[in-house]
């Protein structure tokens, strides 16, 4: 067994906080391991070290501080798996009804209103046998190898797994980089992929956003061409964009400006996300949030970096049971029966993995 994974297994036995994550197309494995389970937050991001935040921007960020845990690194080589197709499910149609209902009235809702665009997602369980958090972080780390793949505990919050293809934003001194990310396809291996215009739409709204919201507190502002990414058994649409941070603007004002983006919540951000509080049912908590590096010493200079990532493709265990999320953009051209398949191409991401 990997030394670095061995030891967080010990300190999830000692019931003590950590999180280990490796960024997209790399093998480092990076561990925070803290001593004791006292709780911090940040509000400001000005602090140093891993951040994870929830989807609503009033609550807090909690931060395991660079100052107050033991970093330990690795390269964990894991070979590529081919993982089991048959899924036990445990999706009811009292589920699939209730979400097809709220996506039908979010479709209603932007036909008659200013809405634009929402994001409705779920929750799913799924029961398990006694979890052990090797076996699933290390099926993520061979599975998803472009996707920022991580694993979160602490014993007052809970057991976080994830595998997220988005990038929030990217932060090297004043120099920065975010992306838009929407469109959703099942992967067939097909050479010419066709987006229709609801995806590519959807697409649109979202880089309009980051560009609007982006414009008045940077520089040199570059938006690249739209391309197609693969995301395990998935296909998106990803837009990259960069731009430098101008004097009079911080990090928090950047986050502020990105988070929640139109891909996890919709626009108008303020009608879309009343929508989703009243409309959900249930509390996202960490799902759609964002988590990663904060002002964060990686070279051993003097610049200080921030890599943040989008909360997708997560799932919490609590008591033998994962809390799955899944979620999807519903615009006015939505057909909420395809919707609901698009939620459900979504959860084997994670259950695939359980298996």
């Amino acid at each position: 067994m990997n030394n670095l994974l061995d030891t967080i297994a010990k300190h999830f036995s000692n019931n003590l906080p950590f999180v280990a994550y490796r960024k997209p197309n790399k093998s480092l494995v990076t561990a925070f391991l803290l001593k004791d389970n006292s709780l911090e937050f940040t509000s400001e991001f000005t602090e140093s070290g891993f951040v994870f935040a929830p989807y609503k921007k009033e609550e807090k960020a909690i931060l395991f501080s660079d100052k107050k845990a033991l970093i330990i690194s690795e390269n964990i080589d894991t070979q590529e798996k081919s993982l089991r197709d048959d899924i036990a499910t445990s999706l009811v149609d009292s589920v699939r009804d209730k979400h097809i209902n709220i996506v039908d009235k979010a479709v209603e809702t932007i036909k008659t209103s200013n809405l634009q665009k929402v994001v409705i997602s779920r929750e799913e369980l799924v029961k398990l046998n006694p979890v052990n958090i090797l076996e699933i972080y290390k099926t993520l780390l061979s599975t998803y190898k472009n996707a920022f793949v991580y694993v979160w505990f602490h014993p007052e919050i809970g057991l976080w797994f994830g595998a997220t293809p988005e990038t929030l934003l990217n932060l090297k001194g004043t120099n920065f980089k975010t992306m838009s990310l929407a469109g959703t396809q099942v992967n067939i291996n097909k050479k010419d992929i066709i987006w229709k215009s609801k995806e590519l739409e959807e697409q649109q709204l979202v880089t309009n956003f980051i560009e609007t919201q982006l414009q008045p507190i940077s520089n040199n502002l570059i938006i690249d061409k739209t391309e197609t990414i693969n995301a395990g058994s998935l296909l998106h649409l990803r837009t990259k964009v960069s731009g430098i941070l101008s004097e009079k603007s911080n990090l928090k004002e950047l986050i502020r400006a990105l988070h929640p983006t139109p891909a996890v919540c919709g626009l108008p951000r303020n009608l879309a996300s009343n929508f989703i509080d009243s409309n959900e049912g249930y509390s996202r908590t960490f799902y759609t949030g964002f988590l990663g590096e904060l002002n964060f010493n990686v070279s051993k200079t003097a610049i200080r970096e921030t890599a943040l990532f989008v909360n997708l493709r997560c799932m919490k265990i609590k008591e033998n049971t994962a809390y799955i999320y899944v979620g999807g953009g519903i615009t006015k051209d939505s057909i909420a029966e395809k919707e609901w398949e698009e939620t459900v191409s979504k959860s084997k991401t994670m259950k695939r993995v359980l298996n």
